[in-house]
């Protein structure tokens, strides 16, 4: 008889690329049975390591209830209740406060805050059914220390926190933990198409020199998803080369 654990069922929001790709990969690379979530593109390979289990891409638009509801009917009925929770979406709208109308604001709110409640909510009741679960939301540095020409990304971020530390209080005893990963400067598609001169003035901000890796975020996902990530909850990890210096 195999003592081969059995797969958990993941489901990485914003899993087509970037940080959310990575974190696919790891939790796939970890024996998981993993979905992500797209919204233009799905990622063409699909395959993981010999021996794992491919990815499923589902097309969900995270601020639409009805196709959350459709992805989780997708997945309930391929694979069962969600065990795993990944909330990745996310965008991006610069401007300055005084040039930011309400569309701007409210589109990255909705995206990086409210699709995180909604997506979580409905991932949430199955996990306290089970009496055990793992949520791990994609933070950002910025969501502790701000940055200029962002509130309402920084906004969205910093209520991660929050609502992350609310509910790994409400759902505790239940045996879901329920964490915040909070990213500093990562190389990803958005930074591999600046200058030499602009990358080099990004390193400078960071005590470690350089810009981290999506596969380094992966890492802290793999950790609060596994079995010693059992005992944190409510927490921040913080993966910025000492940009926030845990702040």
């Amino acid at each position: 008889m195999s003592d081969a654990p059995t797969a958990r069922t993941a489901l990485v929001t914003g899993g087509s690329r970037g940080i959310g790709l990575a974190c696919a990969r790891a939790l796939q690379s970890g024996g998981e049975r993993v979905f992500i979530t797209y919204k233009n593109a799905a990622p063409t390979d699909l395959e993981g390591p010999p021996g794992s289990i491919a990815l499923t891409a589902i097309r969900c638009d995270v601020t639409n209830p009805e196709e959350i509801e459709s992805a989780f009917g997708a997945i309930e009925a391929d694979a069962g209740p969600v065990e795993l929770l990944i909330c990745s979406a996310g965008i991006t709208d610069d401007a300055l406060l005084l040039r930011m109308d309400e569309e701007r604001w409210s589109r990255v709110i909705d995206t990086n805050l409210t699709a995180v409640y909604r997506v979580t909510r409905r991932a949430i009741s199955g996990m306290i059914r089970r009496r055990s679960g793992r949520v791990v939301l994609i933070g950002s540095v910025v969501g502790m220390l701000g940055n200029a020409g962002q509130t309402n990304y920084s906004a969205a971020k910093a209520g991660l926190i929050g609502f992350a530390r609310a509910l790994s209080r409400e759902v505790a005893s239940r045996n879901i933990t329920v964490n915040v990963i909070a990213p500093g400067l990562i190389d990803t598609d958005m930074t591999a198409a600046i200058s030499a001169e602009q990358r080099h003035g990004l390193e400078s901000k960071v005590p470690l020199g350089r810009l981290g890796s999506a596969e380094e975020v992966a890492a802290g996902v793999a950790y609060l998803t596994g079995p010693l990530g059992g005992y944190v909850t409510g927490s921040i990890l913080a993966i910025d080369g000492g940009l926030g210096m845990g702040n």
